[in-house]
């Protein structure tokens, strides 16, 4: 399977302290080089844990950086008011068929799923790894009321309405 992750989800995960359910659930995922850069280069930068988490992740074979240049992107991608990221996930998507992209940000997944690629988020991958066993409800309530409560202090409403209708598939399964 070819998986590849932007930085919303990655970072995001990492934070939680869950960056292991990714290669738990969908083996080997990839980030290129723009992620990585934004990601570990500017996180270790500026102190943040969680760019050192995703170093070690990366270190350890759980995720693989791919190399992807701003001059090899189709005009079609470097047009799109993405940032550099974003375009290179879905580049990679798109030249190597990609089964799952990994975007939290609602843009970009509408316009990944306008190129016809399967789409998931972070709350996606918590679901999953519900429904796989890899987390117990309890863990899935804590940590969505984590992201809840850093969503309402940082003033950021848009990943926050996506969590009702979410959750209501995790309390049905």
């Amino acid at each position: 399977m070819i998986i590849l992750i932007n930085s919303g989800p990655l970072m995001a995960l990492a934070k939680l302290g869950l960056l292991d359910l990714l290669p738990r659930l969908y083996g080997q995922v990839s980030l290129p080089t723009a992620v990585f850069v934004e990601v570990v280069v500017r996180g270790r930068e500026r102190g943040y844990t969680d760019a050192f988490l995703i170093q070690m992740a990366i270190q350890q074979g759980k995720l693989k950086v791919i190399k992807a240049n701003e001059e090899d992107l189709p005009s079609d991608v470097q047009d799109l008011s993405l940032d550099a990221g974003e375009k290179q996930v879905l580049y990679l998507a798109q030249r190597d068929h990609a089964d799952l992209v990994l975007f939290d940000d609602e843009k970009v997944r509408e316009e990944a799923k306008a190129r016809s690629l399967n789409v998931k988020g972070t709350l996606d991958v918590l679901i999953q790894a519900y429904r796989t066993g890899l987390l117990e409800l309890n863990e899935v309530q804590n940590i969505i009321e984590a992201i809840i409560s850093r969503v309402r202090s940082r003033g950021h409403l848009d990943f926050g309405r996506a969590l009702p209708s979410r959750f209501v598939e995790i309390e049905t399964c």
